[in-house]
């Protein structure tokens, strides 16, 4: 009875807000504790009794009341800082503020008029936040909230364990939060007890810290070019607290084990209150991470005028083996979860923040492209095989993801990835480990490498992903032409894979749909130059495939390229069955595995901004005689094209795959224009290769009159071509750059997924997001 007379006095204050003549004093505390006094209100109860239209209408009819309100809350939080919450009330008025303040402060950034308000001074706040400071010298309101917030993460017997032997009436402000890190790892030894309480707690004041610092979603895409003054501040030297909040925060993540003891079922038995805090340190950390946007052209993306965030500077700073390997174990591990096979079904954990793992291990490989200090990290992943710990659940999520519309910015960031890991030798070296992990894909079942998983993968996300996905074909493939110098053994399933894609990019209506689809057929050409010139002995698999599909290669060369030969074959066009679809090959699939499917009915999505061209987002880098890479410098736009052409590895600059279904579109396809690139294939290795190799092939089937394709294979896997191939082209990789495009790409998904992923409590729901759009499918 009385924890309902509580929830009732709470919301007539809520009430009274809004129908009060006239504004409620800051001194009127009587009414003020309303909102924070009771300790059993949850977050729960918060966001019933406080609805978003009263919350609209507070700020619009009593603005001095939603003022107050706020600048009492945050006071009552620097109070208990202060103080250091030594009795239960203080907690509970701890965690009471802290929910109001999650719910409040999305319609304050809504509102462009009020966004300034936690960045103004309050009558009276030198006062009352800031000891005997003046007002005129006092701390803006957010200033005075988060360095509050980030005092409470360090609070004893609140979210850290007080030391044995310690007073009770120790001062916050001196403790040494470095000796109070959160969970062994990274720059710290000992293994604190686990205390879910404190993880409770620890997970409300991050999920208002999440709040703060989501500014950035009311803010139209160009006001995204500017600082987050909230993240600018908390990341800054004036958070004593940076250091150790970085180690806990990045510590908490690595660490997780949702497997824990391995006992079936333990989390339908158990609430596994640490994962909650994981999710939110992540998502704290993808955002503190996040570099500050710059104009084009920028140098380095995080290194942006302001503060220095120190948070970038401390992961800057990780170096000893141990460290990345723990880092990099922990990554591997959370990202395998979802892969584990257990006999009894769904008797495992299975954990739903992917997304933000991958855009930390994004940001932990990107920053390394141009950070002396960073490049350890990278250079640790792909020293090893360990880098493979990561490759199969991205191609698992991708694979999973293709044809779920919501998931596309998942299918996105996954590629993204592998083509700033494909622009590293060392990448495509690993990559010819045999796979021998059967992760349950409805994928063709091979044996082979991991090189042939991703090809299989890649044909069908292009075969059979979602419409959507044809901007990243060209992104698809040149991962493969980046890999393919170092791919020892193509699996026959992969070989047929590729010659499939040939197949269907070489159609004649395909070719002649878009000025810019021909683009793939060369990609495509590149790769099997690449493969025969560079390792032709083991690709016995590869060969075979070209010779049985001779014909392809003859009728690319001897394409009709007359005007009235174009026409002729878009009035032709079939259903587009090579391109997406079905196609012919193995259709068994691996045990236990589940194909793609759409998104369920009323599933909410993000949307996302336009995928950077792939000349925006990448430099070409040639392989020297010693192994070194040589950046080739981009050509101005009048010598593009030509260059492109001028040999089998022309640059990365090619704008987006679209089929367009009427043919009275097409007038760019004039004859001209389609001898140009015509003239240009890089035909000549594979034309010689057949002109060797089909006679002799040939011969060997009359001669000994052979059926079995594994005698002919036995006789490829002998046979060579040394002396007989045009001089070899040097190995040109396409390196992706860091740019502004792709850092704003990553920040609206970032945000998009945070948004989505926390709706219990809804903190942005229905509010006026402007980042992004929220559509339900």
């Amino acid at each position: 009875m009385g924890n309902a007379d509580s929830k009732l006095h709470f919301r007539k204050a809520v009430i009274q807000l809004t129908t009060r003549t006239q504004p409620v004093e800051a001194s009127d505390n009587v009414f003020w504790d309303q909102f924070w006094s009771d300790p059993s209100t949850t977050v729960q109860d918060v966001f019933a009794l406080v609805p978003a239209a009263e919350i609209r209408a507070v700020r619009e009819e009593s603005p001095s009341n939603l003022a107050t309100l706020c600048y009492k809350a945050v006071e009552r939080l620097v109070r208990a800082a202060d103080s250091g919450c030594s009795s239960d009330r203080d907690r509970g008025v701890v965690l009471n503020c802290t929910r109001l303040l999650t719910r409040i402060l999305p319609y304050i950034f809504e509102d462009a008029d009020w966004r300034g308000f936690f960045w103004s001074t309050v009558p009276g706040a030198g006062r009352r936040l800031d000891g005997d400071v003046e007002d005129g010298d006092a701390r803006p309101l957010a200033e005075s909230l988060l360095l509050a917030v980030s005092d409470l993460l360090f609070c004893p017997d609140f979210t850290i364990q007080r030391r044995s032997g310690a007073d009770s009436s120790e001062d916050v402000q001196s403790i040494d939060s470095c000796e109070f890190i959160w969970e062994v790892g990274v720059g710290f030894a000992q293994a604190p007890p686990p205390n879910s309480a404190h993880d409770m707690n620890r997970t409300e004041l991050l999920k208002l810290l999440l709040t703060c610092f989501s500014e950035a979603m009311y803010l139209p895409p160009s006001g995204n070019r500017t600082l987050n003054p909230w993240v600018c501040f908390f990341c800054s030297p004036e958070n004593r607290h940076a250091l150790p909040l970085f180690t806990s925060l990045l510590n908490v993540v690595c660490a997780y084990d949702p497997v824990g003891l391995g006992i079936p079922y333990n989390h339908l038995l158990f609430w596994d209150r640490r994962e909650q805090l994981v999710e939110q340190a992540l998502q704290v950390l993808v955002v503190v991470l996040d570099p500050e946007p710059e104009p084009e052209p920028s140098p380095p993306v995080f290194q942006a005028s302001g503060p220095e965030n120190l948070f970038v500077s401390y992961l800057s700073r990780i170096h000893r083996e141990e460290d990345l390997a723990f880092v990099l174990r922990g990554l591997a591990r959370l990202l395998n979860n979802p892969l584990v096979q257990t006999y009894l079904p769904r008797s495992a954990r299975r954990i739903r923040f992917h997304q933000e793992l991958l855009v930390l291990f994004w940001k932990l490989c990107d920053f390394t492209r141009f950070s002396v200090l960073f490049q350890k990290f990278l250079f640790f992943v792909l020293k090893s095989s360990d880098v493979l710990e990561v490759l199969v659940p991205i191609l698992f999520y991708l694979n999973h993801a293709r044809a779920d519309q919501s998931r596309l910015g998942l299918t996105h960031i996954g590629v993204f990835i592998l083509l700033l890991l494909s622009g590293e030798r060392n990448f495509g070296v690993r990559l010819n480990k045999p796979y021998s992990l059967r992760v349950p894909m409805d994928i063709p079942v091979f044996t082979g490498t991991h090189a042939d998983l991703l090809i299989v993968i890649f044909h069908k996300l292009i075969t059979g992903g979602h419409q959507r996905l044809q901007p990243l074909f060209d992104c698809l493939l040149t991962v493969v032409v980046n890999i393919s110098p170092y791919l020892k053994s193509l699996s026959m399933v992969a070989a047929t894979k590729l010659l499939q894609l040939l197949e269907a990019f070489s159609a004649p209506w395909f070719l002649f749909s878009s000025a810019q689809n021909h683009h793939l057929v060369f990609f495509l050409l590149e790769v099997f130059n690449n493969i025969i010139q560079y390792q032709f002995d083991g690709n016995s698999n590869l060969v075979y495939a070209i010779i049985r599909k001779r014909a392809l290669f003859h009728q690319l060369a001897n394409l009709a390229s007359d005007a009235a030969s174009i026409h002729r074959a878009l009035l032709r066009r079939r259903r587009r069955s090579g391109v997406s679809g079905k196609t012919s090959g193995d259709s068994r699939s691996m045990e236990g595995s589940r194909p793609a499917v759409p998104a369920e009915p009323g599933t909410l999505k993000a949307s996302l901004e336009a995928t950077p061209g792939l000349d925006k987002i990448t430099e070409k880098s040639q392989v020297s005689v010693d192994g070194t890479m040589v950046s080739v410098p981009h050509p101005d736009p009048q010598t593009w094209s030509r260059w492109f052409h001028s040999g089998p590895g022309g640059p990365g600059g090619f704008t987006l795959v679209q089929v367009v279904p009427v043919v009275s579109l097409w007038s760019w396809s004039s004859a001209p224009q389609v001898l140009s690139w015509k003239a240009k294939l890089p035909l000549q290795t594979i034309m010689r290769l057949l002109q060797v190799l089909v006679p002799q092939v040939e011969k060997i089937c009359i001669d000994k009159g052979l059926t079995d394709e594994s005698e002919i294979l036995k006789f490829l896997q002998h046979g060579t071509l040394v002396g007989l191939l045009p001089v070899p082209h040097p190995i040109l990789i396409r390196k992706y750059q860091p740019n502004a495009s792709t850092a704003f790409w990553f920040r609206t998904y970032m945000w998009g997924v945070i948004y989505l992923r926390n709706l219990d409590p809804p903190i942005w729901y229905d509010t006026d997001i402007r980042l992004f759009e929220i559509q339900r499918i």
